[in-house]
């Protein structure tokens, strides 16, 4: 969990407390779709440390233990002290219940999934809601008898009081679950909170957040030079940008083609940065090098520590020639700021984004994305005058096409992906679906299949199609591409590369297995 002070000042701020729920970042990242800003911190957090925020409300988030479990996390009673108000959501307004003098007991339904929410008063936080209205439960325990000043505004075939709310001291606390799509008004339950009873103003803007995160890297820069390594992706791109119009040529990216990009991305990304923004740029075409290390190599892992590791030795040797630069910029995000202090996920396989530098660098670190979501970086991209290929590029791991060869990395492999590849994101955004995919790519199985075409018989590669739909990559479904454009893939990635015969479509999910297939 992100730790130490607050991310960034000069908004409204509503801290989100967790108390282990299954959708805490989402409540935040919702009330930051309210344009209000949000940090999600421990439900454990000192009374001090909540005050440093100075924020106007508080949101006490789900979790998945009942209130009466031993060790069970229970709500620090100096929150109702602070004159500000908070709403419990779950778990949390189990708690703010239990605290506050009121009852929750273990009734005889258990609710899980789409309810009916029947609307007996619409108070503050119901305001839009009609007599009946579908939300998302996920409860076992309810409130049963609320706490003095309190009156019950709604309920449900499981939860007595799925709604409740006292609106001279501004506590409030629903049962189901805003943040999720699956309760259709939940936003508007969020917006009464954050605007009515907070007095939140919508300020949490692209524009706010471009000239906040200037302030703030110029506060910490000051007058010295800076380093960024560049992947062309939007994380860097945007960190890129902010850094160059808060501290100007001061600032030098540098990008390493490892010659394994997609068909004239890296030419892409030079004329963009170079040309189109007048970025200084070092532009390192490393293809020989990497090509060199992957000789023989076919096992995946094996494939990324050496991509890995020539990458920073790659980027060490030029950041020696920049010796009067002090700051490393990193495209760190909140979302990476708040797993790295609350997951521990077993590996799966390394990380895609093999960007990591050494422990051991001479650099002070600075991160002017920390504070902000993919979806928030998109929309400074956009402010900025990314262009769209960038903004909204697909997620594409730092090894590359190296690890969508299934086999030992070859020059003439990486140039038939790469055409195979470009065919693909051609035809995909032809049909409009581009944005709609978390992800679509080709990859190639180095084996060899028979195959005939016209009189004569070939022995050529297939190439894989994926395509995926996903919110998080966490878990991904196979995006049902229509018959049509799956044809016309096939089709004309056989006739254009004349190296494959054949075309297959990857209709598994994630899990049980992973989006790449290395």
């Amino acid at each position: 969990m992100v730790q130490g002070p607050p991310q960034v000042t000069g908004f409204d701020t509503v801290l989100v407390l967790d108390y282990g729920a299954q959708y805490g970042q989402l409540i935040a990242r919702r009330v930051r779709e309210c344009r209000v800003y949000s940090e999600l911190i421990p439900h454990d957090a000192s009374i001090e440390r909540i005050k440093s925020y100075d924020p106007k409300g508080i949101i006490l988030s789900g979790g998945p233990m009942s209130v009466y479990v031993e060790d069970a996390p229970r709500v620090n009673p100096e929150l109702f002290q602070l004159g500000i108000p908070v709403l419990g959501i779950c778990y949390g307004a189990q708690g703010l219940a239990l605290e506050l003098g009121g009852t929750v007991s273990r009734t005889d339904l258990s609710e899980f999934g789409k309810t009916v929410l029947t609307v007996h008063k619409k108070g503050l936080v119901l305001e839009s809601m009609r007599p009946e209205e579908q939300c998302w439960m996920s409860h076992r325990d309810s409130i049963t008898a609320v706490p003095p000043g309190f009156e019950v505004l709604a309920s449900s075939p499981g939860a007595p009081v799925a709604a409740m709310e006292d609106r001279e001291r501004g506590f409030y606390a629903v049962q189901f679950h805003p943040e999720v799509v699956h309760t259709p008004k939940g936003m508007d339950v969020l917006r009464s909170f954050l605007y009515k009873a907070c007095g939140c103003e919508p300020a949490f803007t692209p524009e706010a957040v471009v000239e906040e995160s200037i302030r703030k890297i110029r506060e910490q820069v000051g007058d010295a030079k800076a380093i960024l390594g560049l992947s062309g992706g939007v994380d860097s791109s945007v960190a890129a940008l902010l850094m160059h119009r808060a501290i100007g040529d001061r600032l030098t990216c540098v990008f390493v083609d490892q010659g394994m990009m997609r068909m004239r991305e890296a030419e892409r990304v030079v004329e963009t940065f170079s040309g189109t923004f007048g970025i200084p740029l070092v532009a390192v075409d490393a293809s020989d090098r990497f090509l060199d290390k992957l000789k023989g190599i076919i096992e995946p892992e094996r494939k990324r520590k050496i991509i890995g590791e020539e990458f920073i030795r790659c980027f060490e040797e030029e950041a020696r020639k920049l010796t009067d630069a002090k700051f490393l910029v990193q495209g760190t995000l909140y979302s990476d700021v708040i797993e790295s202090g609350t997951r521990q996920a077993a590996k799966i396989k390394s990380h895609h984004n093999v960007g990591g530098l050494p422990e051991k660098m001479d650099f002070e670190l600075v991160e002017p994305l920390r504070w902000l979501f993919k979806d928030e970086v998109r929309a400074v991209g956009e402010e900025m005058g990314l262009p769209e290929h960038i903004v909204w590029r697909q997620p594409f791991p730092g090894p590359g096409l190296a690890i969508r060869i299934i086999g030992e990395i070859t020059r003439e492999r990486v140039d038939i992906l790469q055409r195979a590849d470009a065919i693909v994101q051609e035809e995909i955004r032809k049909a409009g679906l581009y944005r709609e995919l978390w992800q679509c790519f080709a990859i190639l199985p180095v084996i060899r299949s028979v195959g005939v075409q016209g009189d004569e018989r070939t022995y050529g590669y297939p190439i894989a199609i994926r395509a995926v739909t996903s919110d998080d990559a966490m878990s991904a479904d196979w995006a049902r591409l229509p018959y049509d454009l799956l044809e016309t893939l096939a089709s004309r990635i056989i006739n254009e590369v004349p190296e494959v015969n054949r075309v297959v479509y990857d209709v598994s999910s994630k899990p049980p297995s992973t989006i790449e297939w290395e």
